[in-house]
């Protein structure tokens, strides 16, 4: 009997081992090629990068501990006239380095359209100073595109969430 049980333990625990692991969403994110538009022949379009704070991990209790959220990146046309022309979404860590770049070729939002890009709780590359440097493109007089940051967690009874807000570096 002890050598079935132990038989057993020994199969469950090289299962575990073998088992895959859970796919992380936001490594593989939406399908950006179904939003990919040629802007090449719109000469007058003007250029703008922002800089949006992420948090994926914050501090909890001491600078020791840790904890996990989930956290979107909200990116908004404001125009009710105007289609924006996204050109690139590049997150980084804490330390600066490139994690992933979610599309680096010309993608629309049409007037007053919304998409997101996700990071899962489980996905703590980012670190506690994850960011994302976006680049677009607008008619002129058309209003810049929002990009805002929504982090949240919710454990046991209680739960987190706060924004952010993207700044305009050029």
């Amino acid at each position: 009997m002890k050598k079935c049980v132990l038989s057993l333990l020994m199969v469950s625990l090289l299962y575990s081992c073998i088992q895959e692991k859970k796919e992380v969403s936001s490594i593989n994110p939406e399908n950006w090629s179904k939003r990919k538009i040629d802007i090449s022949s719109k000469d007058s379009l003007e250029y703008g990068k922002s800089y949006l704070s992420i948090y994926s991990q914050i501090y909890s209790m001491t600078e020791h501990k840790t904890h996990n959220l989930t956290a979107m990146a909200s990116l908004r046309n404001t125009s009710d006239k105007d289609t924006v022309y996204l050109t690139k979404a590049e997150y980084f860590d804490t330390h600066g380095k490139p994690v992933r770049t979610y599309f680096n070729h010309p993608i629309y939002l049409a007037p007053m359209e919304t998409t997101e890009i996700i990071i899962d709780e489980v996905d703590i590359e980012g670190g506690t100073g994850s960011n994302f440097l976006i680049e677009w493109k607008v008619p002129k007089g058309c209003p810049e595109p929002l990009f805002e940051g929504i982090m949240n967690s919710t454990m046991s009874q209680q739960g987190l969430s706060f924004t952010t807000q993207a700044r305009r570096i050029e």
